[in-house]
This record gives structure tokens, sequence and C-alpha cells, in this order.
């Protein structure tokens, strides 16, 4: 029997055409994983503009801790429209807004909860922060962000508790109550304007899966079990080049807590990575003191090409001052950010597009580039798995940059090369290549900020000798200095198993997930630390350890 093998391209799928006795049988490649339509929407977005204001921006503080400022919430020259303006100002195309923060106060009319606009001078108790905003998204042709912190201190349900009270007895009322906060404030975004994002800080424990279902189809989550998109896993603006697959595993992807380590270009679940990234270095919260802190330019510019520059999302705070305006020093720094990107980006020097794994730039007359960017059809699936970029100098090709991950879209800078033809060359995909842009540019005035070294040293903790089985203890708080994702280990020559282990973090048990064993060590754990560290962070882990010898526990950013 003669067998005739035939590949042909589909703009969904690659087929083979298999002739057996002259009868075409057509089958097709395994599916890659692909957005969907709402994660596409939120993806394209590209950037994304947060606003944070709460209690704890009179106080001077992170976190709110109750003490008494409501009667100095006046907010005399609040301007929602300034807001957008700032988002537009830099190219983001939502807005983000803490409609309730940790302290658990509502920026909406609600009956949930006394602590919120209802107490405060403003517009004499009367004011609703939260439809303002939308109506000004809709003014500007913005779509709009909810983060509903599911924990709640006025209920006991502390930082990285995603929503679990101290007290049982609270529970199944905090539950209804929190599921009618976000209730709330989806349908009163969903009146004037996409809600386009669900912001779970730290994962929720409350089954809010029909309130999303119901209210927000369209809208992208961050964490929680109905989580479609992942943090990148540190508040540094950084993205590690091999870690920025927007697939996974769907193992992984269910944890609700998955980050950009979890990346895996053969994975079988699509989630794409969010980038946050402060205005003021590690601070979320407006102070005056703060303002000091205000990120330059060239560092800005930096977090674009680690987010959108590697195929993820740019989310950049904004922190309102107690007047309600964001500052005018912010405002500068925004402007200045949209024109720099627009500056390098806006006009290539050529550009093209279309199926197939080679793509040529021509110049009339020999030119110099030194960035390009290559952009897929993504709504495939990331196909592309290697490419090679070349340029013909002095009647010849020579490499200059390579990769493998493209994805929606990938930057690459280089030096200042002549060139009088460029070619994007694909080595290597899982299915037909869709390439919808390669362009050439270049960009004068360029600078580099060097990345940090993510992955650090192991450091001793403490040690530590078991005789049996003990309940152990362990204080983590000096060692983990910043939001990020952690390693812990224990080492000994005696062999050891640890079990019932928790983290406690200001004294509560966080939700399942915030710590995970590791797949390769049974006695190393993952801490996947979400809140901002703090003068009142307390960082414990809690376990039971069984065993006879003496070790010692290390740790290590990841």
């Amino acid at each position: 029997m003669n067998y005739l093998f035939m590949k042909t391209s589909c703009p969904v799928k690659a087929f083979f055409l298999v002739f057996i006795a002259g009868i075409p049988l057509a089958f097709a490649e395994p599916p890659l994983p692909t957005p969907t339509a709402a994660q596409y929407t939120y993806h394209e977005q590209e950037r994304i503009m947060f606003v944070c204001l709460d209690p704890c921006t009179w106080q001077g503080r992170e976190y709110d801790d109750h003490s008494p400022v409501l009667d100095e919430m006046i907010l005399q020259k609040l301007n929602t429209d300034q807001w957008c303006e700032a988002a537009a100002s830099w190219g983001a195309k939502q807005i983000l807004f803490v409609a309730k923060h940790t302290g658990g106060f509502c920026w909406w009319q609600t009956d949930t909860a006394d602590y919120s606009v209802k107490s405060i001078p403003w517009k004499k108790g009367k004011g609703d922060l939260l439809v303002e905003l939308v109506k000004s998204c809709a003014k500007y042709n913005l779509n709009i962000g909810i983060y509903v912190y599911p924990g709640d201190d006025t209920w006991g349900a502390g930082i990285g508790s995603g929503g679990k009270t101290k007290d049982p007895a609270k529970q199944e009322a905090y539950n209804k109550v929190f599921r009618q906060q976000l209730r709330e404030c989806l349908e009163r975004a969903a009146k004037y304007v996409p809600v386009t994002e669900v912001w779970f800080d730290g994962s929720c424990v409350i089954n809010v899966n029909d309130i999303l279902e119901e209210c927000a189809p369209n809208a992208a989550v961050l964490q929680g079990p109905m989580a479609s998109i992942r943090w990148v896993g540190n508040e540094a603006g950084r993205l590690k080049a091999d870690e920025a697959w927007s697939t996974l595993s769907k193992e992984d992807k269910a944890t609700g807590l998955s980050t950009s380590v979890h990346s895996n270009p053969d994975g079988d679940a699509w989630a794409a990575l969010e980038v946050d990234i402060t205005l003021y270095d590690h601070n979320w919260f407006w102070a005056k003191r703060n303002e000091k802190k205000r990120k330059s330019l060239d560092e800005l510019v930096y977090v674009y090409y680690q987010s959108v520059g590697q195929g993820a999302v740019m989310l950049l705070n904004s922190t309102p001052n107690t007047d309600g305006l964001i500052p005018e020093g912010d405002i500068a720094i925004y402007k200045a950010l949209g024109k720099e990107i627009d500056r390098r980006f806006e006009n290539p020097l050529s550009q093209t597009s279309g199926e197939g794994d080679t793509f040529e730039l021509n110049f009339n007359k020999p030119t110099l580039v030194n960035h390009i960017d290559i952009m897929e059809d993504y709504k495939y699936g990331e196909r592309v798995r290697a490419y090679i970029v070349e340029g013909f100098v002095n009647n010849e090709w020579k490499i200059l940059v390579d990769g493998e991950h493209v994805g929606r879209k990938t930057i690459r800078w280089f030096d200042d090369t002549l060139v009088s033809k460029l070619r994007l060359r694909i080595t290597k995909s899982a299915a037909q290549a869709l390439i919808t842009q390669f362009a050439a540019y270049r960009v004068t005035d360029f600078k580099v900020v060097p990345t940090e070294e993510r992955r650090s040293i192991w450091q001793q903790c403490t040690t530590f000798n078991v005789d049996g089985k003990q309940e152990m203890e362990f204080d983590l708080t000096p060692f983990i200095t910043e939001v990020g994702q952690w390693q812990v280990q224990f080492q000994s020559n005696s062999k050891i198993r640890i079990s019932d282990q928790v983290l406690y973090q200001s004294g509560q048990a966080s939700t399942t997930g915030i710590l995970k064993r590791d797949r390769k060590n049974k006695n190393t754990f993952n801490i996947n630390r979400t809140a901002v560290i703090t003068e009142r962070a307390d960082i414990r882990l809690k376990l039971k350890m069984k065993g006879d010898g003496t070790g010692r526990v290390v740790i290590r950013k990841r």
C-alpha cells in the first residue's frame, strides 16, 4: 500500500492529508491551548493602570489600621476624569480600581458596611466613588477592573486569609457580606463600561463562581478558583524570558495561585501573565514622603520591555493623594512614558506579516537598526518555539538575536547595525507560524536598565533538633523581606518527615496554596508572599517533624 503525506496550512490547526489508495484522509495535529474571548480581550489591552486609594492614604501606611481618619476624608479636589486622563496618557486601556482593600473600607454605597463612603465628609456621605470612576472610564473609552479584597479586618479575615475568618462562627455571615459586596461592585460597574478584570489578591476561599459567571462573564480573573490570568510573582517589574509563556499545566492553573515560574511551552492550559509594578518604590499608597521614591522614566520603560516586550500585560500603579488627585509629578512621568513608547515604536522602519517560516524586510539602502518586534496571532496558540533574526551585512547574513518565545509580542534590541535586509526565520514551531508583525526600528538615546537576579542563594535561617515527633515553629519574618516567591528547605543528614505545615501571616493561617510542598524535594516548601512587607509583618511556619537528628533551615528568593 502506498502512502503520500502532504502538510497543509490552516489558521486554526495544521492538518496532514494522508492519501491511501488515492483517498485523502485528514488528521489534525493535537490542538494547542488558546485564550478564551475574555482572556484575549484582557490581553490585548497591553497596559493597565492601578488606582489605589484607602483610609491608609490618610494614615500614611500601606495597610489600614483603623486609626481615626474618616473625618479627614474630605477629598475636596477629587476628579476621576484626571485619573482617566493619566491612564490614557501612557496608553493604558483599563483602570483597575481598589474598591475595597484589606481594612474593609468600601468606596461605594452599600448596606454591607458602615466603614464606607457613608461615614466620611466627602459629599456628605452620599458619594459613590466607584460609580464616578466608571462614568469617567466610559467618557475616556477605558475598561474597568475591580479589586475587592476577599479578606476584611473588620470581620477578622486578615492578610493572606483569602476571606477565612479567625472566628469560624463568623464565616457564614461574612461569606454573605462578601458575596453581596462583589455583586454590587460588578453590577454597578457593568452598567457603564465593560468589566475586563476581577482581582482576588492572595486568592479567595469564598465561593463566588456563580457571581463571576453572571456579573462578569467577560472578565479575566486574577487568583482564586476561577483564575484565568497569572501574577508574575514579584513587584519588581521583572519577567524571565524562559518563564514568559502564556501556557502552563491545568494542574498548576487550578491552584489559583500559579505565577510565571509555572510557565510551560508544552502546557495544556492558558493563563497570560500580568506584571504589576509600583510607581513609588515598594509603596502602593500615597504619602508625601513616598513621592521621593518615584521611579524614573528609564526604569518604567524597561518594565515595559520586561512585560509587554515579552508578551505579558503591564500593570502600573497610580495613587491619588488626600485631595483626591494624582500628584502632578506622577502625571508628568505618565505622559513622558507614553511619549517615549510612541517615540520608539510608533513608526517602524519596515514591517511585514504572514504565514510561514521565513520573513524578510528589504530596505532601499543600508539602514541602521537596533530593535525588532515580533508578534504572532496567539488566538490560535503560541506556536513559535524558536527563531533567529539575521541582518544582511556586507553581503552576508549575520545573526542579531535569537530566542524561543514570541507570543503576543516580543521586543528585542541589539547594537546599532547597518543592514540592507532583515530576516526572521522560525526554526521550530508547534504548528504553522502565524506572524502578525515583524517590524524593525532604530531607537536613539537607548538605555538598558540592568535586570536583577531573581533567584538568590540559600541563606540559613536557623537550626533544628528533632527527637521523635515534635511540633515546631520557625520565624521567617527577618528573611522574607519583600513581596514575591520564596523557598524554605529543611536540610538534615538524617531522615526527617514533615507534615501539617501551615504558614501564618500576621497571626492568621494562610489560605491553601500560599504554602506548597515542592514537587521535586519533599522537604522544600514554596511560599507565595503577595502582601507588602511592612513593620507589622509577621510570617511564621508551623509544622510537625518526625525524625532523629539535627539539621538546618535555609531560605531563598525563588
